[in-house]
């Protein structure tokens, strides 16, 4: 492993191992043996490509940080720590995996994926994904969000 410091390659040691909680993810904290900076790093299984099929019919990659960094600008700060925000991308990749027919799956799926996280992790958070994902253009789409989102809490309740 480089250091991200003095950019020495392969003298670090582990100090430390853990799984994430779906055991999909490792996380290793390390130290650089020349010049001892700490440092951590994410081991994950690689996975066959898989294409994002846009509303216009192109096609891109499915790009974690892309998705992470969209959530980040459309939710803010609505989340008390970056963990919840990775846990929801990393849980919308797994649906995406097992949804995709073809290896290739549509943003608007993705999109239903990440409000469905949303509404069980941040009411709030949910409404600023939607109001951007959904674009609305008055304040009727707005109202009427709020209670599909009510619908959706009241059926989870009972």
């Amino acid at each position: 492993m480089k250091c991200p410091k003095c950019h020495e390659l392969g003298k670090d040691r582990v100090l430390e191992s853990r799984e994430s909680p779906g055991s999909e993810t490792i996380r290793r904290r390390r130290e650089c043996g020349e010049c001892g900076e700490r440092f951590t790093t994410y081991e994950r299984i690689e996975r066959p490509t898989l294409l994002v099929v846009k509303r216009d019919g192109s096609q891109e990659l499915f790009d974690r940080k892309k998705l992470g960094e969209a959530l980040v600008r459309a939710v803010g700060k609505f989340f008390a720590s970056p963990s919840y925000l990775e846990e929801l991308v990393s849980e919308v990749e797994e649906e995406a995996y097992k949804r995709a027919e073809e290896n290739a799956i549509s943003s608007v799926d993705l999109g239903e994926m990440i409000l469905d996280g949303l509404a069980e992790k941040n009411e709030v958070a949910y409404i600023r994904f939607a109001s951007v994902y959904r674009n609305f253009k008055n304040l009727r789409e707005f109202e009427n969000e709020l209670e599909r989102l009510k619908k959706h809490k009241n059926k989870e309740e009972k």
